[in-house]
């Protein structure tokens, strides 16, 4: 099996959204962190796609594809947590993060599709493991994450695109608060 993880960009758009064919990446288009409660209400599935393309598009690639022999596989959003405004409107962030919701230094991995004939193969991890080095190569000082503990309770499939925290701690990253005992904020230092 032959892995490879490759920024989002313009001409890799239709294999992004191969990526994100699997639970609610349809139908989400990645968009959740992006849009508050109304205007995501608001939007139509189309409408969330051209969003989407639009990100790709752009100057900085919203995300990573995972490849499997060739064939989109995995996804996962990294980027500045300030571009992913629904996190600074969520409580579990809020009242857990140590630091400044308006620091454009902390970056945030937020969304994880694996597809089916994927999962438990370890792709989340090479996943994670890819999106430390886009943060750090983009001059991310922190990342975090917000992933759910498996461990704590029994949690649907569909529910784990936040990553596990097994995942994150693996990767090195340490849990700075449990808003809940199935969720963490977890934190790794890239630089001081």
């Amino acid at each position: 099996m032959s892995i490879e993880i490759l920024p989002a960009t313009h001409e890799r758009f239709d294999d992004a959204e191969r990526a994100l064919d699997s639970g609610d990446g349809p139908e989400c288009q990645c968009q959740w962190w992006l849009l508050p409660n109304g205007p995501w209400e608001e939007t139509s599935v189309a409408e969330r796609t051209e969003m989407f393309r639009a990100e790709v598009d752009g100057g900085r690639p919203p995300g990573l594809i995972a490849y499997v022999d060739g064939e989109p596989a995995g996804w996962v959003r990294v980027g500045p947590r300030t571009a992913q405004p629904r996190l600074a409107r969520t409580r579990n962030v809020t009242g857990s993060t140590t630091e400044p919701l308006d620091d454009d230094t902390v970056w945030a991995v937020t969304c994880f599709v694996i597809r089916k004939a994927h999962r438990g193969s370890g792709l989340m991890r090479g996943l994670l493991d890819a999106a430390v080095e886009a943060a750090r190569d983009g001059g991310a000082r922190v990342l975090e994450g917000y992933p759910r503990d498996t461990s704590a309770a029994k949690i649907p499939v569909n529910d784990l695109y936040l990553g596990t925290v097994a995942v994150f701690e693996d990767a090195g990253f340490a849990v700075v608060d449990r808003p809940k005992p199935d969720r963490a904020l977890v934190s790794l230092t890239l630089r001081n």
